[in-house]
């Protein structure tokens, strides 16, 4: 697990924690009749409810938010208690409680939750939504079958053995008598819900569900058009806001034109705001600006581009892509500034080995480039209270940081979850929730906040740029014995910038007798943060693309290379937990399992008969607790662009794929957007300032650049684990050893089609 996703189990004043895999002994749920008379089950968490920072003396009474209602026509609701990206956990996590409250999926209907402590941990990231939820979900369904079961039986007067529940209809097998949910919800809400951890589970070959191809439970109406996005929210009253930031980050406003903005067509405020701290650009919270807010969005826009804004100079010099490039390069030349680990001695191993490889790698920043640009819809009360709709991958954080700013009590922020267009770490940043919500407290009106594309691209959270100084030595066998990195990387603040950490136990640590990491450290004053598989969508390619320049400078076959590394299969020491979630051990057979599975079923063995000019690339990656391996077969191009003819991904992420459909989906998705990151994605900065601005600049994969992508899921008995990031890092590192076997050519620094897609290189 990285650092940046362990921080979301670990840091509550950024992001939201987590529970054990299992309910707290603590968490019980409690029973009461709906308005029209059906069933009504509450989960209570206490313990996680304090960690995710309830208020103290808050009455239980207003914690209190159902996960299942049962009306009485049968229709199940089962609420949705993390956020919605796109990776599916709507339908995910109704699924695990449908299954085991044993009603059929047609007759469920699943509903966003809205924040609130009684649900634990509330956020989409790191992965984790399906480790975190598998059991308690499960438990909350079973629980909820007991108590029907139970109704039914005090009903017929028999024992409950003899009766048995499916479909939504409880039975009584020796009479053959059976009652629907719906009849009985009243008589179970009266009940006493049992203990959870003394449901039983069904056994996973009665599964009717789950493993099922499952749509999306909303892709009905969002084909067609329905307002369930951030971006959709009306609400009344409601006028809209832009609010214009400086374009160095860090920046402070002097003075602004603001009477002049004032008296606009259709302009209702504009005010220049203060930033929350000296380094809110870094930690993404409120920062210098000029709020406009109008009557319709176009209006509050028009003006914005009329502003003329003066802004106070950065505090440090102006910092550039070339800069970076050339600092890194200075740095690698020179001792590190610190050892991350060190096995062995290298250099004795070095002046031993048959042969010393040396090769630097480097990759750029990235932008997010959601969709659906950031926004927010507030409301300030006249209470004090803030309401609040948001496209938030991380509302618990959301809410916490709007209070903060504000200076309000945290129990009145109401934080609305809705629909995100596209998050990939983006959206755990809460800056366009601030913004809102202050534009709206200054205002005392509903406004919502949109920001432009530009906007977008040049206020984000970036994935960081890095650079790799690698040695290896070789044995006369082949095999490495000594490995060597120097990583250049990022600081903020006195600390390595977020998603920009090098584990010291990245492969191979622990696989080659002799390793040394080692880091240097470059001043940085924009922002980073996570994005889709933090730091494993970078580190994949350095890292896994060496380790193909290792296997043919020994002369051996990349996939003999990487099974000799990892030995053979065992299961090594289980790691300590992190955040109470506990962390599976690592266990060398499942990377053979899927590096064997990808060999087969792309026919590896046989890529010596593809035809001149064309190669096949692999790649191993462990992250987020999946195993994935891929193989990518490519060519080159007349104009000297790649072409991707098939991409095969081997996938084990456990015994059981929760909705296949939505596996499918992530893991092709996650393959195409490490495909259209390798080849086209980078951010450049100039004086301090993001050079890119649009799609038209920032060129994101077409989709005639988009390959077959063939997905082999391999079951191991093991725990599900997430699958909305492990399968992006490999297509990296598989696509560039692929041109290699093509071409010749090693590539060591992305985006490939630099020269094609940005006409320079910086």
């Amino acid at each position: 697990m990285n650092s940046d996703d362990a921080s979301l189990l670990r840091d509550p004043p950024r992001s939201a924690p987590s529970p054990p895999a299992r309910l707290s002994r603590r968490a019980f749920l409690t029973a009461s009749v709906t308005a029209g008379g059906g069933l009504l089950l509450t989960l209570h968490l206490p313990a996680a409810a304090r960690a995710a920072g309830a208020p103290a003396g808050r009455p239980a009474s207003a914690e209190i938010n159902p996960f299942i209602s049962i009306a009485p026509d049968g229709i199940v609701t089962i609420m949705a208690k993390n956020p919605e990206i796109g990776q599916g956990m709507k339908t995910t996590l109704p699924m695990l409680i449908a299954e085991e409250l044993d009603v059929e999926w047609k007759n469920v209907r699943a509903k966003q939750a809205m924040l609130d402590p009684i649900y634990g941990p509330q956020f989409a990231g790191g992965s984790v939504g399906t480790p975190l939820n598998w059991i308690p979900m499960q438990q909350v369904g079973a629980a909820g079958r007991q108590m029907l079961i139970e109704a039914a039986a005090r009903t017929w007067n028999v024992p409950l053995a003899e009766c048995d529940a499916a479909k939504g209809l409880v039975r009584h097998r020796p009479s053959g008598r059976a009652l629907p949910y719906g009849t009985l919800a009243r008589k179970a809400a009266a009940l006493t819900p049992p203990e959870l951890d003394s449901v039983t589970l069904k056994n996973p070959r009665d599964y009717t569900i789950i493993g099922k191809f499952t749509g999306g439970v909303d892709s009905a109406r969002v084909l067609d058009g329905d307002r369930l996005f951030g971006i959709d929210v009306i609400v009344p009253e409601m006028s809209y806001a832009v609010y214009e930031k400086a374009p160095v980050f860090g920046g402070r406003v002097v003075r602004a034109n603001i009477e002049e903005i004032r008296a606009l067509p259709g302009v209702r405020a504009a005010f220049i705001a203060r930033g929350s701290a000296p380094d809110a650009a870094i930690e993404m919270g409120l920062v210098d600006g000029v709020a406009i807010v109008a009557d319709r969005w176009w209006d509050a826009e028009k003006a914005r581009r009329k502003l003329r804004v003066e802004w106070t100079a950065q505090h440090r010099p102006r910092q550039s892509t070339q800069a970076f490039e050339q600092e890194a390069a200075r740095l690698m030349q020179g001792a590190a500034h610190s050892i991350l680990r060190r096995d062995g001695d290298v250099d004795a191993a070095l002046a031993r080995a048959a042969k010393v490889l040396k090769a630097s790698y480097s990759y750029p920043f990235l932008a997010h480039a959601t969709l659906e640009p950031q926004n927010c819809t507030a409301h300030a009360k006249p209470d004090g209270s803030v309401e609040i709709w948001a496209p938030t991958q991380n509302p618990g954080a959301g809410a916490r940081l709007v209070a903060r700013t504000l200076g309000i009590d945290p129990g009145k922020v109401k934080v609305h979850m809705t629909r995100a267009g596209g998050g990939f770490g983006r959206r755990l940043q809460s800056d366009f929730m601030v913004e809102a919500a202050m534009i709206a407290q200054r205002t005392g009106r509903a406004v919502k906040l949109l920001w432009d594309r530009t906007q977008d691209f040049h206020h984000d959270a970036y994935r960081p740029a890095g650079f790799h100084a690698f040695t290896a030595g070789l044995a006369a066998s082949g095999k490495p014995v000594a490995f060597r990195d120097h990583f250049v990387t990022f600081a903020q603040n006195g600390r390595v910038a977020s998603s920009a950490n090098l584990p010291r136990d990245h492969f191979p640590a622990g696989y080659v007798p002799s390793l040394e990491f080692s880091q240097s450290l470059i001043q940085l004053d924009v922002p980073t943060g996570p994005m889709r598989n933090p730091g494993g969508n970078a580190l994949a390619f350095a890292f896994e693309s060496f380790i193909d320049e290792l296997a043919h400078a020994g002369g051996l076959d990349p996939l003999a290379l990487r099974l000799d590394l990892y030995g053979p299969p065992r299961v090594l020491p289980t790691p300590p937990s992190q955040g109470g979630l506990r962390i599976p051990p690592f266990d060398t057979g499942r990377v053979r399992g899927v590096l064997e599975l990808v060999a087969r079923k792309s026919g590896w063995s046989r890529r010596t008969a593809l035809p001149a000019g064309t190669g096949m690339g692999l790649a191993f990656y462990y992250s987020h607790f999946g195993y994935v391996a891929e193989v990518v077969k490519a060519s080159v191009n007349p104009d000297g662009t790649p072409r991707v003819h098939k991409i095969w991904a081997a996938v084990d992420i456990g015994r059981q794929i929760v909705n296949p459909a939505g596996a499918y989906n992530q893991v092709q998705g996650a393959v195409l957007d490490g495909l259209g990151q390798a080849l086209h994605l980078l951010i450049t900065v100039e004086n301090g300032r993001i050079v890119q601005g649009n799609f038209d600049t920032y060129h994101l994969l077409r989709m005639d650049e988009a390959p077959p992508v063939e997905v082999h899921f391999l079951l191991s008995d093991n725990e599900p684990t997430g699958l909305g990031e492990p399968a992006l890092p490999p297509v990296l590192p598989a696509l560039c050893n692929a041109l290699f076997a093509a071409t010749g050519t090693r590539i060591r620094s992305l985006p490939i089609n630099r020269l094609h897609s940005h006409g320079t290189t910086t």
